[in-house]
């Protein structure tokens, strides 16, 4: 599976594979590998942002959809992309690494096997394209 964050303007790398520890092996390695977070120059982070998102004083509104509010920001290295729920998906240079870190709760989160998989989970996989209530 190759994971490409659908941008206008870059390709990405894949994300690497995650060690996978091998089953009859020490419990408590195990589970430290199952706990350990996704760090690194590959690691893939998210966060969920449900009220309006203004940059410089300009509201965000999805360029498909026309939504104005509950979006993704995924974090890749350097980049920070806006997801929206109907799948819509694209890079933001104005939302620095700062930025991104800065609306991170804490260290600690939900590690998904997949960007895909995780997509699905949080509900940004495109399912809810052209439902958006007011």
């Amino acid at each position: 599976m190759t994971l490409v964050l659908r941008t206008t303007t870059r390709i990405t790398e894949p994300a690497p594979v995650l060690p996978v520890v091998p089953t009859g092996t020490d419990p408590l390695l195990q589970l430290q590998a199952e706990t350990r977070s996704a760090e690194g120059p590959g690691a893939i982070r998210c966060v969920g942002h449900s009220r309006e998102l203004a940059l410089g004083g300009i509201p965000v509104m999805c360029s498909a959809c026309r939504a104005r509010r509950d979006w993704l920001l995924i974090n890749h290295g350097r980049n920070v992309w806006v997801r929206c729920r109907c799948g819509n998906q694209w890079l933001e240079p104005e939302i620095s690494r700062a930025d991104f870190d800065a609306l991170v709760g804490g260290p600690h989160g939900t590690t998904y096997p997949s960007v895909e998989a995780g997509l699905a989970a949080l509900g940004f996989d495109g399912v809810f394209a052209g439902i958006y209530l007011e």
